[in-house]
């Protein structure tokens, strides 16, 4: 990890100052790999999972030509494609239950887990901003002193995923506008800490006063 610069903002004249706040991105951060990719390989099976992922990046090809993707790039086409086509009807328990295989098979980052201990020893909030589904995300985070969670949700009806999202993609810049949020809600904070990976969580990192770009070879 390489710690970028560092630039103080100080809070308002009648703003008091909280305890600083640390974000971290999840895939690619804090765990080895994709977490999306995997969770869905615990549903389908591995091997029709990447088949589904080859014929979401076509679908999403095709329909960026014709200026019909359904995300808002290309990336957050083939993602909706993805869980349009694995995800849809899947009961919530059984995506509780892949989550809990999922949990079992990670393999964690061990600085970047030991960066999160740090943080929570020192007193500071700890946020997971990722673009990882909320269905999975909090068993994975479990026993890890978390205090909030910002993901991508998916929609729920019936006790059944529909294959659709009911928030925005937490990635790149809908990442760095609910992140902005959360620190105006919860603010202000004496110093804030970002750990993600470049480019993707460049917009994150540049509202934060200290930056650590992780890459894990």
């Amino acid at each position: 990890m390489a710690t970028l610069t560092h630039s103080e903002r100080p809070a308002g004249p009648a703003a008091q100052p909280h305890h600083g706040a640390a974000f971290f991105d999840f895939d690619g951060t804090l765990i080895h790999g994709d977490s999306l990719l995997m969770f869905v390989a615990e549903v389908i099976g591995r091997r029709r999972a990447h088949l589904a992922l080859a014929d979401a990046l076509r679908s999403a090809c095709h329909r960026h030509l014709r200026g019909r993707g359904p995300g808002c790039d290309f990336r957050g086409s083939v993602k909706a494609v993805l869980l349009k086509r694995t995800l849809r009807g899947l009961p919530l328990a059984d995506a509780h239950a892949a989550a809990e295989r999922l949990a079992g098979r990670l393999r964690w980052y061990g600085p970047s887990l030991e960066a999160l201990h740090q943080h929570r020893r020192a007193g500071r909030r700890v946020v997971v901003a990722t673009g990882a589904l909320d269905v999975y995300m909090p068993v994975l985070l479990r026993g890890l002193e978390v205090d909030d969670l910002l993901a991508t949700g998916m929609e729920v009806a019936d006790g059944r995923l529909t294959g659709a999202l009911c928030t925005g993609n937490c990635v790149r810049a809908d990442k760095a506008t609910r992140v902005r949020a959360w620190i105006a809600a919860h603010g202000p904070f004496a110093e804030t800490w970002g750990y993600g990976n470049h480019p993707s969580d460049r917009p994150m990192l540049a509202l934060l006063d200290r930056k650590v770009v992780v890459k894990i070879r």
